[in-house]
């Protein structure tokens, strides 16, 4: 009786565990579906913005107030709601030397004013940390791990690198990377700085040219100018507008 007694206790026992175990999965299936739904967006948007030696400290804050302008004006929130899941993921990223690649912001989800915000204020709030020579290859290999490691699955993938010159000084080759880069189907758009706040040097070459024969790269790629302090949040607004909307500029934007 006693061995009888004690296998029911056994069966009950197993049948009880194997209930709670039901019911946890039960209850964790909806969160995990609700999670896994969230990894999904329109955009995955890398903004790699030059942190090199041609730009001080001044300007390094003058790019992140024009990238936090532009990421909460009412125009690109509409371009945000316009696409098929109303939302994307951006980081932030200063670039300068091969091995001085910095996050300002992680990977953020916006879909609407207030996640917005907070990654305006979160953009504003970090000293400086990357110093060095132009090492263009290695920030576009740095915005390819970052979208290829990441949690999300964008429609669309992009790097956005914005730079005053295509000089690629150290690091990976330019155009191995940037081969690298479009081949995992990451677009590469870019932003041609030709006047800032202080630095304001002259150039030897077309600097649009230089980025659409050097730097920008698959379906769609296009480059926009900043042509002086003025314009700069504008041009911003105007790239992250087109990059949202997945359409190729018209010819004033892109400044060719």
């Amino acid at each position: 009786m006693s061995a009888f007694l004690s296998k029911n206790r056994s069966r009950l026992a197993a049948r009880l565990a194997c209930a709670a175990i039901a019911a946890v999965f039960a209850m964790a299936l909806p969160l995990c579906e609700a999670r896994a739904q969230e990894t999904y967006l329109d955009l995955e948007l890398v903004l790699l913005a030059d942190a090199t030696g041609s730009i001080d400290d001044a300007e390094i804050r003058f790019q992140r107030e024009g990238y936090a302008q532009a990421i909460t004006d009412p125009q690109v929130l509409s371009a945000i709601a316009g696409n098929a899941y109303g939302k994307i993921v951006v980081t932030y990223v200063e670039w300068a030397d091969a091995g001085s690649q910095d996050v300002v912001v992680d990977w953020t989800v916006i879909d609407g004013a207030a996640s917005a915000q907070a990654f305006a204020a979160a953009l504003l709030v970090p000293p400086r940390r990357a110093f060095g020579r132009n090492a263009i290859g290695a920030a576009l290999l740095k915005g390819k791990r970052m979208i290829e490691e990441n949690q999300y699955q964008g429609i669309r993938r992009v790097i956005d690198l914005s730079a005053d010159s295509a000089n690629n000084w150290n690091g990976p080759p330019l155009e191995t990377a940037r081969a690298e880069v479009v081949a995992s189907g990451i677009v590469i758009n870019g932003l041609a700085v030709l006047c800032r706040h202080c630095s304001g040097r002259p150039a030897s070459y077309v600097l649009e040219d230089a980025f659409a024969e050097r730097i920008i790269g698959g379906p769609g790629s296009f480059v926009v100018t900043a042509d002086s302090t003025a314009t700069f949040a504008d041009a911003v607004r105007k790239k992250l507008i087109l990059e949202i909307a997945g359409k190729v500029p018209e010819r004033e934007f892109a400044g060719r």
